[in-house]
């Protein structure tokens, strides 16, 4: 049977854009493609299935390729590893559920949590959210390594540390929309410090952000229609405004 790759993405759960991704990395390329639609069939669906296999065990995109390149890879074997990680990883999700079980009756005994703990937990939050919500497209993008080191570097996070990068964010977007309504010029004095902001502000949880990612963020706010929409809730402009005065400050 095949399958475009709309159906793929259906069938697989992988979405549009990473199969894109995979094959333009050589990963997971059509069996054909017609009219210039790529075309997948049953070779590149047992592909595809060792390819999330391995995304599941929190192997890189790269070694993945390397791995399924291989002329001495064996698909029976690597499906036997594969049962045999799950079936630890199967253990170590039995240890939690026991610790979370644990938690919730001593939360039906009444007994309060502390800040800290809310806190933790509401950290806990955040980053299952992004996971749910970027956490695919930005392991294709970025790699495991770079987004579980973000998350690593919010688990980090004072509450202190946490309040001041909010009030920087509702700065920032204070700012954006004085100088949008005022016709400023991104690349003049008030396009600068809101520029000097931001960078406060991506760094403000522990992250390090040089020009060059700092670029790539202000990017995305023009690129991704979600970091639009955030932007420009409340004044259409903010967006663009901010990613051009990072590209101006920067240089």
């Amino acid at each position: 049977m095949e399958y475009t790759i709309r159906q793929l993405a259906d069938l697989s759960g992988v979405s549009v854009r990473a199969l894109r991704w995979y094959d333009r990395l050589g990963l997971l390329c059509p069996g054909r493609r017609d009219n210039g639609y790529r075309v997948y069939g049953g070779e590149e669906v047992d592909r595809l299935q060792q390819i999330l296999f391995y995304r599941a065990l929190g192997v890189e995109l790269a070694q993945i390729k390397t791995i399924l390149d291989d002329p001495s890879f064996r698909p029976l074997a690597a499906l036997r590893g594969h049962l045999l990680a799950l079936e630890e990883e199967k253990e170590r999700i039995q240890r939690l559920i026991d610790s979370v079980r644990k938690t919730i009756r001593t939360q039906e005994r009444d007994e309060i949590m502390s800040d800290k703990e809310k806190f933790e937990a509401f950290k806990r939050q955040i980053i299952e959210e992004n996971e749910k919500t970027y956490g695919e497209e930005a392991r294709v993008k970025y790699g495991d390594k770079e987004v579980d080191g973000m998350y690593a570097r919010i688990q980090g996070v004072t509450q202190e540390q946490y309040a001041q990068w909010e009030r920087l964010g509702e700065e920032i977007l204070e700012r954006l929309s004085a100088a949008v309504d005022a016709g400023a010029d991104p690349a003049g004095e008030a396009g600068a410090e809101i520029a000097r902001l931001h960078h406060r502000w991506l760094n403000a949880t522990g992250n390090s952000y040089d020009a060059q990612r700092h670029r790539g963020v202000a990017e995305l706010y023009v690129q991704d229609e979600r970091f639009t929409a955030y932007y420009d809730r409340e004044r259409p402009g903010c967006a663009r405004f901010l990613r051009d005065a990072v590209m101006a400050w920067i240089k």
